[in-house]
């Protein structure tokens, strides 16, 4: 119990002694602190953050690919939240499915001028833009798909963000939370994607409309959803054993 307490104790103070390091290292940091949960053994996630905000171009885009390099994609751990065996089971979402989604609307609130709903029929009457991508899982396989949808960007112009903004928290049908901040919702390659490989978007896929956050990890992506809320604030959903920040 004791050589247990002494190795937790020489994890912290590694961890700490890192995020230390970085902010002496690394120009502006104190303004772009990843705001993680409080975990000691999460300050490395606030290292990781301020050295890719400090040293990467923030609009840098990730590799694309032909369309004749796309390759099968699992969906590995979804869970449709239309299925009433499901523990996530939403019964609008099954209703929705069920009318294969003709009432759907994404909702978009917060820190904006112009609050409102969107149809899908509205989500296609901007710009849209395709691209094939490759998704980097956290179980350490790779994926390559084409995804087609309108830019996150466009869609808070439309809504009129504030200049406050800092945020923007995603809600999903599967009672998943989570949020990104600025540069990743501006980025150029972050979509609101509808349909996967030329066609609508699968239900395990995310159906009917999915994140496609191409500078982090794939949990970052998130499938089926609800509503967006544009905020001035870190949205702290608790420490799910999930890293926060997870730039590739």
């Amino acid at each position: 119990m004791r050589q247990r307490k002494r190795s937790v104790s020489r994890r912290q103070a590694i961890a700490t002694g890192l995020a230390a390091v970085g902010a002496l290292l690394l120009p502006g940091c104190k303004r772009s602190l990843a705001p993680t949960y409080g975990n000691i053994l999460r300050m490395g996630d606030a290292l990781t953050y301020v050295a890719q905000r400090t040293l990467l171009p923030g609009q840098a885009l990730v590799k694309e690919y032909a369309r004749s390099e796309i390759t099968s994609f699992p969906a590995t751990g979804t869970v449709n939240p239309g299925d009433p065996a499901s523990p996530y089971y939403n019964k609008e979402y099954q209703a929705l499915h069920n009318d294969d989604f003709k009432d759907w609307k994404l909702s978009v609130e917060g820190k904006v001028n112009k609050p409102r709903s969107y149809s899908m029929e509205d989500l296609r009457q901007f710009t849209a833009r395709t691209q094939v991508t490759r998704h980097q899982c956290e179980e350490g396989w790779s994926a390559i798909a084409e995804w087609k949808g309108l830019p996150l960007a466009a869609l808070l112009v439309d809504a009129g963000i504030k200049a406050d903004a800092r945020y923007v928290a995603l809600h999903s049908f599967d009672e998943w939370v989570d949020c990104i901040d600025m540069t990743d919702a501006l980025h150029p390659q972050t979509l609101l994607a509808y349909e996967m490989n030329g066609n609508k978007l699968p239900l395990q896929h995310g159906a009917p409309l999915r994140l496609r956050l191409e500078t982090q990890i794939g949990y970052k992506s998130m499938k089926y959803l609800k509503k967006i809320v544009v905020t001035d604030k870190f949205v702290d959903t608790g420490d799910s054993g999930w890293a926060w920040y997870v730039g590739i």
